[in-house]
């Protein structure tokens, strides 16, 4: 008997969406398998016919795993109506989509990718995964402000505390920090709570992946060696 996976982890190893935004394609009826709409929790096989807004969706064989320079005003998006959503920007000719996100008013390294499991993995809160940031404000920065960010900030409006992390000073005005997690706009919360504002947040580095000498507004492949690195940091198999 053939062996059916979940239709959201059919249209995440797609390369659609992630797992959860596949969820909510389904809850919103865009998602059909064979002529039936969906339902959160459907399975499919390889004989399924899908199609997400009417597009047929097939599982790509090509493996594709790009590191791209998010320019400010970019959105991490796959919605259509979003005029400067990420996938349009970047007119890939294949289906890709992004693992973890960047805000609008934020530049730097992305990952983008056909890979389900990859972006799964990548995303998954617990594993702890390390993403760098260089960071502009608006006034000098302090060892006591390095100090408050390194021991975590309680953010009000969340009701959390955030992780110990390390800070340092790079400049009169810039530091570099190192997360493990992703809360929303977690950098400008931090630094808010902090009497400090964000001027320019540019991500440098996420896990073995470095942005580099990689232009704005482009992007590149990985290369093999960085590709067997990041799969062995997520304990993923090739």
């Amino acid at each position: 008997m053939e062996e059916k996976i979940r239709l959201n982890k059919f249209l995440s190893e797609a390369g659609l969406c992630s797992r959860r935004e596949a969820d909510r394609l389904i809850e919103a009826g865009r998602v059909q398998i064979n002529g039936n709409t969906a339902t959160v929790g459907d399975r499919v096989g390889k004989e399924d016919l899908v199609l997400a807004d009417g597009k047929e969706v097939r599982k790509e064989e090509e493996k594709i795993i790009l590191a791209f320079n998010k320019p400010r005003g970019v959105v991490c998006t796959a919605e259509k109506r979003e005029a400067d959503n990420i996938i349009k920007y970047l007119n890939y000719p294949k289906r890709i989509t992004y693992a973890g996100r960047l805000d609008k008013e934020s530049e730097g390294l992305m990952i983008l990718t056909n890979q389900g499991t990859l972006i799964q993995e990548m995303m998954r809160a617990r594993n702890k995964h390390e993403k760098e940031y260089s960071i502009t404000v608006d006034k000098p920065v302090t060892e006591a402000f390095m100090e408050k960010l390194r021991n975590g900030i309680w953010l009000e409006e969340l009701g959390v505390q955030t992780r110990k992390c390390k800070a340092w000073i790079t400049g009169e005005r810039t530091f570099q920090m190192v997360l493990t997690q992703g809360i929303n706009r977690q950098i400008r919360r931090m630094c808010r709570a902090c009497n400090y504002h964000v001027r320019r947040l540019v991500r440098i580095r996420i896990m073995n992946i470095q942005l580099g000498n990689l232009e704005k507004g482009r992007y590149r492949n990985l290369t093999e060696e960085e590709i067997r690195s990041l799969y062995k940091l997520l304990k993923i198999k090739e």
